[in-house]
């Protein structure tokens, strides 16, 4: 799932939360799970944000097209091509009407691939560092 709302909440214990969306298939599935994995993307991500946010794509081979491995702790799909990644474990959920606020402890954080900046997502368009965003 692509979520457009993430966000460092403590250094100490190392939480961060996301929002998702209460009728996103995700949504059941990582509440369920309790533990979950976040793939930041670079600025070449544009395409794979978009897919992974497409509404509807099958369940079966979503993950085919995109090179990917189990993240060591929790065995969460982590993308190859991603800046960054962070294993977590879900500690709280809170309500925030339409979405869940989910909060996890980060486990684990993989090494950041050098060179190029994050995917940003901006007044509803993807927007690389630098670029003006009005």
């Amino acid at each position: 799932m692509t979520v457009t709302s993430f966000t460092s909440v403590s250094l100490e214990p190392p939480l961060v939360l996301f929002c998702a969306e209460k009728i996103a298939r995700f949504h059941d599935a990582v509440l369920a799970s309790g533990t979950w994995a976040v793939s930041v993307l670079g600025q070449d991500g544009e395409k794979t944000a978009r897919w992974l946010a497409t509404r509807g794509r099958p369940l079966a081979g979503q993950l085919d097209a995109l090179r990917h491995h189990p993240g060591p702790l929790t065995a969460a799909p982590i993308l190859d091509d991603a800046l960054a990644a962070m294993e977590c474990r879900t500690t709280a959920v809170h309500d925030g009407g339409d979405h869940s606020i989910v909060v996890g402890e980060v486990l684990a954080v993989s090494e950041p691939r050098p060179g190029g900046g994050p995917l940003l997502h901006y007044a509803s368009r993807y927007h690389r560092l630098g670029e003006g965003a009005g």
